[in-house]
């Protein structure tokens, strides 16, 4: 049976045809009375589901796994498929987990670039692995694809690794002597290993005072506050567990891996070679900043293959959604290059960092940001050569920041702008009118009404606002080199013990960012996200419409402060 179907998009006949059929296999091989496992990609054979329709909207709705190709959960011997039809697991590897081909890891695996040559034994031995039969006489698997078949079902059925070291052992008991299946679960990983991506482990000192590389690399104590690099056990003893922990994914590797998969190296440019070039806003390629940068570095610009990314970072507590007790900070990058309807797919994001908790950084998250930041700054000074494999040809690559995208007090971590105060405002800032309440003890800014237009009648209005006309015009926001005018001489030392002094204007620190040659010249340099806006207005709207208790706004003291006020 043909089941290239499983890959076409949910739209085409061929794809409705395929469910078809394969819902009549299903039933077919159904027990009576029994359920149905579900192969939508969400449930992966995991969920079960009683009816044909259940089944049938579950695929539509959620897509069909690309993994599962052998139905051994509907009927199908494991090796019911004949060899004309059978898929190599290893080529199958761009839909869910690994998503590159064979041949294009054969690029990677051949590539001469940093230190694949230190490494050129254990891939010499992954290449063979490839082509090993898996015991003798066998034609259908390999050494690599069974172990990769299998590990892909582990993936998709959320198996344990207890779980599924005693199915490689049973399975390698049961296959003929002498056969190559790996024995448990650490030696598949180990057989996998030349296709994963390192990561770093950074010491950090705990007061977030310094990362323990370069010149602090063998220090035990932070130069600074004096923080001991280990944590210390209860009797006072230095442990070999460190106090707290950076973990950086280098971008380089993984920006030319993208590459090396020609339908992603087609993506990248997708903005150049297919978008729909017009007056309106489509893409973030049609926007005012785009065209200042390919103006202001013409070499950079002429490039359609150069990078443009997008910083985000926001805390999260991986240990429970309700708690404030731990916040750890991912920093993930996006890339603006890719059409808008994968710009923002998991498969896209590159997380980067990983900043520990269980305080956040605060401030000091310059002194984390510190490696990702020279990687940066190497693409966009040299770039690094990369192998292009749908033009088939190689290329220097150049990336930038193009802005970061985060909620308000994030921005002021990033930025080094105050998000509190009298000078709250990135906009206005020393021209920011703001009202503080006696009763509600916080700020509120009231002269929202400057950005309306000058003939908007929420202008005159008075007794809804702060009693008096707003006739000012929307204050000029400030250019990349006037904030940076304010910003350089700002001497900020970073450390929980050291409180950040806010220096001239409203800024406390000169932000990492400047050091990127390029950040001077962004017009829009930091985001705001309009999920946490969105989300904020609407639960104080619809809190104080509804008086839900802890969500209202209206309360004795907001009232009191409104009359005081004249509103």
């Amino acid at each position: 049976m043909d089941r290239s179907w499983i890959s076409r998009k949910r739209t085409t006949p061929e794809f409705r045809q395929g469910v078809e059929e394969f819902i009549q296999f299903a039933l077919k091989h159904k027990k009576e009375g029994g359920k149905i496992c579900c192969p939508c990609r969400n449930c992966g054979n995991i969920t079960t589901v009683s009816t044909e329709s259940q089944l049938r909207d579950h695929i539509f709705w959620n897509g069909f796994s690309k993994n599962y190709t052998e139905w051994i959960w509907h009927g199908e011997g494991i090796s019911g498929r004949t060899n004309n039809n059978y898929e190599d697991p290893v080529e199958n590897l761009s839909n869910d987990h690994l998503s590159y081909e064979n041949d294009e890891l054969d690029d990677f695996v051949h590539d001469t670039e940093d230190n694949l040559e230190e490494r050129s034994h254990v891939l010499d031995s992954f290449l063979s692995d490839a082509e090993k039969p898996l015991y003798e006489g066998c034609t259908k698997y390999t050494k690599l694809s069974s172990v990769l078949s299998l590990f892909q079902i582990k993936a998709e059925g959320g198996w344990t690794d207890k779980s599924f070291t005693k199915l490689m052992a049973k399975l390698k008991d049961m296959f003929p002597e002498n056969n190559e299946l790996a024995s448990s679960t650490y030696h598949t990983k180990k057989m996998l290993c030349p296709m994963g991506l390192d990561a770093e482990r950074i010491h950090a000192c705990p007061n977030d005072c310094v990362l323990y590389r370069k010149e602090y690399n063998e220090l035990q104590e932070c130069p600074r506050c004096g923080e001991s690099r280990y944590k210390v056990s209860d009797n006072g003893d230095a442990t070999n567990e460190p106090a707290k922990v950076l973990w950086y994914l280098p971008i380089v590797p993984r920006l030319k891996l993208l590459f090396a998969n020609a339908k992603d190296a087609e993506n990248l440019t997708w903005h150049a070679d297919k978008r729909t070039k017009d007056e309106m806003i489509r893409h973030v390629a049609d926007s005012p900043q785009w065209k200042h940068i390919d103006d202001q570095f013409e070499e950079f610009g002429r490039e359609s293959r150069n990078l443009r990314l997008g910083l985000c970072t926001d805390g999260i507590n991986p240990f429970g959604n309700m708690s404030s007790q731990h916040s750890t900070w991912p920093v993930s990058l996006v890339i603006y290059n890719l059409p808008p309807c994968l710009t923002m797919k998991r498969k896209y994001i590159m997380l980067s960092l990983l900043i520990s908790g269980p305080k956040q950084p605060g401030n000091d998250i310059d002194v984390y940001l510190a490696p990702l930041i020279e990687d940066l700054k190497m693409l966009w000074d040299e770039g690094v050569p990369v192998f292009d494999a749908y033009r088939q040809e190689t290329f220097t690559l150049r990336a930038m920041i193009y802005c970061t995208i985060n909620d308000f007090p994030a921005y002021g971590n990033l930025s080094g702008h105050v998000t509190k105060g009298y000078k709250a405002c990135p906009i206005c800032e020393n021209d920011t009118k703001a009202i503080h309440l006696e009763k509600c003890n916080k700020q509120v800014y009231m002269s929202t009404r400057v950005f309306l237009p000058r003939s908007h009648p929420y202008r005159k209005l008075r007794k809804a606002f702060d009693g008096k006309p707003e006739h000012r015009s929307a204050p000029i926001p400030l250019t990349g080199k006037q904030v940076y005018e304010q910003v350089k001489d700002i001497n900020c030392v970073f450390g929980k013990p050291y409180k950040a002094t806010t220096g001239q204007a409203c800024y406390k620190k000169m932000s990492i960012f400047w050091s990127l040659p390029y950040w001077e010249h962004l017009d829009v340099r930091h985001c705001i996200d309009v999920m946490h806006v969105e989300k904020n207005v609407f639960d104080s709207l619809i809190g104080t419409l509804l008086n839900i208790p802890g969500k209202t706004k209206d309360g004795k003291n907001a009232r009191d402060d409104m009359v005081k006020l004249g509103i």
